[in-house]
């Protein structure tokens, strides 16, 4: 009995050391998955911040301010604006790539900023797929293709047609070299098949001054629609794949006679790179809920509110940048 009894006792001693290494284990794994979870617990712990790339005013400015105060009331904290404009959206999105990776600033990237620039640019800087986490597409709305009323052409049939038996003689105008405008009109002429002439402006509203005033023969722009109503230039078709609301008169590029044509201008918020998940997702659900708010959507009725998952949204950059990237090769697009 007093042998079987020592023998219990030295197995209880060697068991002591495995069972305190399984403890130990057991309370560091608790601890890992504690110090995991705390971040998307604790988030937000401060107020955000929206960082704008563009000047106040516009739809670069006055759309994250709306988002931003329907989420300041989701997440029980302030959300900030804060803008950022120059070098073609370029400060702005470097300094939000560069804020710490907690959820805490969002920037409102664009069809620019994220799909343009890199494709353009060698020097950015900035990554549009390492530096940020996609969290939903907001906005997108179409350009209109518009002409001087002196232009013979009603339709973008007869456009194209004018533009092949006088190559070279159109001119089109644009907001800038490497501009939404700019590579939009690259576009239309690749698809086409026609040859025109790049006129660039430092702005989109000088461009559209110009093709008023009969100096340059068309534009693809943002606006169009006021101006063809006081007569100052005449709308021939719409760059989205779809009929517009604003304009269901106006027909689409696509239906119009130029098969495969899309160019859209859009915008979307993104996280600092290396937030975590838990974070993003939180973020990505509450943007999205703010974006089918009623209110919302009625104060902005001329775009199409367009939300999606962070994965929706990181595919429609991927494929927005190979886009834009093959159109800049063909045309040759350098910038100065």
């Amino acid at each position: 009995m007093v042998a079987k009894l020592d023998i219990y006792r030295r197995s209880e001693a060697l068991l002591q050391p495995a069972t305190t290494l399984v403890c130990a284990l057991a309370l560091l794994a608790t601890g890992a998955q504690f110090a995991m979870a705390q971040p998307a617990a604790a988030f937000p712990a401060k107020p955000l911040r929206i960082i704008s790339p563009y000047s106040p005013g516009g739809l670069g400015d006055s759309f994250p301010r709306a988002v931003a105060s329907g989420l300041a009331e989701s997440l029980g904290q302030p959300v900030i604006v804060e803008n950022r404009p120059g070098a073609s959206q370029a400060i702005g999105m470097q300094v939000a790539a560069k804020a710490p990776p907690d959820g805490h600033t969002m920037v409102f990237g664009s069809v620019t900023s994220l799909a343009i620039n890199p494709a353009v640019s060698k020097d950015l800087p900035y990554d549009p797929v390492k530096d940020f986490a996609p969290l939903s597409l907001c906005v997108t709305t179409p350009l209109y293709l518009v002409v001087h009323p002196s232009v013979p052409a009603t339709t973008v049939k007869d456009l194209v047609a004018l533009a092949r038996r006088q190559p070279g003689r159109l001119t089109f105008a644009s907001g800038g070299n490497g501009s939404s405008n700019h590579l939009a009109g690259e576009l239309l002429r690749l698809l086409a098949g026609i040859d025109m002439i790049h006129v660039p402006y430092k702005g989109a509203g000088p461009a559209m001054a110009d093709v008023m005033g009969g100096h340059v023969d068309l534009m693809l722009g943002s606006a169009g629609l006021s101006e063809a109503r006081a007569g100052r230039v005449r709308v021939l078709g719409v760059t989205s794949t779809k009929r517009t609301a604003a304009a269901p008169d106006v027909p689409t590029l696509q239906e119009a006679g130029v098969p495969g044509y899309e160019s859209t201008i859009w915008f979307g918020l993104l996280a600092t790179g290396g937030t975590p998940a838990p974070i993003v997702d939180r973020l990505s659900r509450d943007i999205r809920k703010v974006l089918q708010q009623p209110a919302l959507q009625k104060t902005f009725s001329t775009v199409d509110i367009t939300p999606t998952t962070p994965e929706g949204f990181a595919a429609h950059i991927q494929a927005e940048m190979q886009k834009w990237r093959k159109v800049i090769s063909r045309a040759k697009i350098v910038m100065e």
